[in-house]
């Protein structure tokens, strides 16, 4: 007979735990050997620590003795610094358009949120996409782009120089380290 426990995460605990007979794992990790489930819950109230079922799965059940709420803590404070590594793993690239044409409050705007981005430490795309006749003065795309990347030079570095892709020029930043 299985306990289903209230939370998929929770462990069953103590008196919850339906099993006859259970292997024992002392706290200090050594084992106590197969014990009725009883006997197993008076020996973890005798050491003031809860009796915690950790293999339903195996015959018999395994169960060890320790504090659970401390064990919930440790495993929740391993699950949330393992998410703040993943977090910092998945640093993303940020793309970012301009045009040549570009006037100078709208450029000071990008600038601003693309330096907020490189100070998270994100890589960030800047593209200048060339419509009709644009096409035939590229260098000037070409001058905004550096011009961007000198503005944000105390906190960015080029990763890669301006390069024309079709109609299309883009530049890649990455942050200072």
């Amino acid at each position: 007979m299985f306990y289903i426990a209230n939370n998929s995460k929770d462990a069953i605990i103590n008196r919850n735990i339906k099993a006859k007979e259970v292997m024992v794992i002392g706290p200090n990790g050594e084992q106590m050997g197969v014990k009725k489930t009883e006997d197993a819950i008076t020996l973890a109230e005798y050491a003031g620590l809860d009796l915690v079922l950790m293999s339903a799965n195996s015959n018999p059940q395994v169960c060890k003795i320790m504090d659970y709420n401390k064990y919930k803590y440790e495993k929740a404070k391993k699950v949330k610094e393992a998410q703040k590594k993943q977090r910092e793993n998945n640093l993303e690239l940020k793309e970012f358009r301009l045009s040549p044409v570009i006037d100078i409050h709208d450029f000071n705007t990008k600038i601003k949120n693309v330096s907020k981005y490189l100070s998270k430490g994100h890589k960030i795309k800047v593209t200048i996409r060339f419509k009709g006749r644009q096409m035939a003065h590229t260098e000037l795309g070409k001058e905004v782009l550096l011009k961007f990347a000198g503005e944000l030079e105390d906190i960015g570095t080029i990763d890669q120089q301006p390069k024309l892709d079709g109609r299309n020029m883009y530049m890649l930043l990455a942050p200072k380290k």
